[in-house]
């Protein structure tokens, strides 16, 4: 079996890529095809693990089980995990491979290209379609040479295109003309068609609009997609949501509270609380201290655990977290959360930075050593306050040892135990990803601070995912893009 495939780029970053992708794979998928997702290049600190032990950008995963199959290494050969403003961790078929700076990068994706074209055939190889990813956009003509993201890749594979704009955004027929302009013309072939996304209110109104787009493009339109407001209640890949820094206006049970450090990691952890009724769940950005009527303070994973710990102290919100518990309130760390926690975190080997040690918050009586190789396992087990089971999984380098460790947080099915627990029970952190996602889990954590869980956060996901298929079978004509992919 070789797959037809068909790739969608975009006009800029965040226009929608991943989600037209995801509800296309339900779509196709309800039509009987057997559908992969791919994504030659990503880059996000959103990740999830892979049944073959590797990692892959959460989009992918999302896309994964939009088509009704298991995730892949090769779904997303090349994963860039962001730890400054000009470096990051390079995650190649699954495997992290090494650390490089941003002009350093650019002479690794020669090396790269093979990986990329390998996972795709292999992939390709399971499916009747392949719908593609690009990523940012192929008008960042500065990073064409040896590109693999995006018309670099699609020359390589011989793959048509499909072009995405957001008109929310404002400027859209700037947007493709634009692209258009700067494109090399071998390139601009590869486009068969423009999709307009997330657009609101009358679609009459921009019928001028959608046909100067085809006038100073050349390219046909092949849709207008309005906004897809349930798009909140899917996991979200490299953007925290906008409205969760909005304090909600009504009071509810449970106000969760968690600081957005500069490397925020896999925070989509956070998104089952934020979609529970009686939660409120409030982001802090930087220069706002954390509110004091917060029940629950939750530190989540970080991809640069000891440059977090200084932002933190920088921002004086260890000050703020450290009244809380003296108030009898309650902390939880998550993976790098958790190494926040502790006394102090070491990376004799220069792991996430320049080799050295920084003092933690010392809520909890352990310490990190970073080293080793990754650690990427699916788990499972129960927690040892509630005995509420849960599945999730471990993503992270180095260890985390100390006498908080003997009253750890969960019991592993394969006899372990995981996590650690103050003395008083109010400081706890885990390496657990994906821990709220657990019906049962998520109600036992609500159910002690007096919050009632009224959600089934699974089924949800899978209703959004098939009021996504519906909604782009409504305004796409799917007969169409399918007799575009070769």
């Amino acid at each position: 079996m070789v797959a037809r495939r068909l790739m969608f780029q975009g006009t800029g970053s965040d226009v929608g890529k991943s989600l037209i992708v995801a509800g296309l794979a339900r779509a196709y998928r309800r039509r009987g095809l057997s559908v992969m997702p791919f994504k030659p290049q990503n880059m996000s600190n959103n990740a999830a693990v892979t049944v073959d032990g590797g990692e892959i950008g959460r989009a992918q995963a999302l896309q994964a089980r939009a088509a009704g199959v298991v995730p892949s290494a090769h779904m997303n050969p090349v994963l860039l995990k962001p730890q400054s403003e000009i470096g990051a961790q390079v995650v190649a078929q699954g495997r992290v491979i090494g650390t490089a700076k941003a002009q350093e990068y650019q002479s690794w994706k020669p090396k790269l290209r093979a990986a990329v074209l390998e996972s795709f055939a292999v992939v390709a190889a399971q499916a009747d379609l392949v719908l593609v990813e690009g990523a940012g956009s192929p008008a960042e003509i500065n990073l064409r040479a040896n590109d693999i993201a995006n018309m670099g890749f699609a020359r390589a594979a011989d793959c048509p295109v499909v072009l995405i704009g957001d008109i929310d955004r404002g400027g859209v027929i700037a947007q493709v003309a634009g692209t258009k302009l700067v494109l090399d013309p071998d390139d601009a072939a590869l486009i068969r068609g423009i999709i307009i996304n997330k657009f609101r209110g009358d679609a009459a109104l921009f019928e001028a609009g959608m046909k100067a787009i085809e006038q100073h493009s050349g390219w046909p339109a092949l849709g207008l997609v309005p906004y897809f407001a349930d798009a909140a209640l899917l996991p979200a890949e490299d953007t925290v949501p906008r409205q969760r820094f909005l304090p909600s206006g009504e009071r509810r049970p449970l106000k969760i509270v968690t600081p957005v450090l500069p490397h925020i990691a896999n925070f989509d952890d956070l998104d089952p609380l934020a979609a529970e009724p009686d939660v409120a769940l409030v982001m802090i950005r930087h220069g706002t201290p954390l509110p004091a009527d917060a029940d629950l303070i939750i530190l989540p994973g970080s991809k640069a655990t000891r440059a977090d710990m200084m932002a933190l102290l920088a921002e004086g919100w260890d000050i703020d977290i450290k009244a809380h518990v003296r108030r009898g309130k309650s902390v939880l760390g998550l993976c790098g959360g958790f190494q926040l926690l502790g006394r102090r975190i070491a990376d004799p080997y220069g792991i996430e930075g320049e080799p050295g040690e920084t003092p933690g918050l010392g809520l909890l009586d352990v310490e990190t050593i970073l080293g080793g190789d990754k650690t990427l396992l699916a788990i499972e087990g129960h927690a040892i306050v509630s005995d509420a089971p849960f599945k999730g999984y471990e993503m992270h380098v180095g260890r985390t040892s100390g006498p908080d460790c003997a009253r750890p947080m969960h019991r592993l099915v394969d006899g372990r135990n995981e996590g650690a627990r103050s003395a008083d029970g109010r400081v706890a952190g885990t390496y657990m990803h994906g821990l709220f996602n657990d019906d049962n889990q998520r109600r036992a954590w609500l159910e002690a601070f007096g919050a009632e869980s009224r959600l089934a956060y699974e089924d949800q996901v899978e209703r959004t995912l098939d009021k996504l298929a519906a909604h782009l079978e409504r305004c796409l004509d799917l007969d169409r893009l399918l007799s575009l992919a070769k």
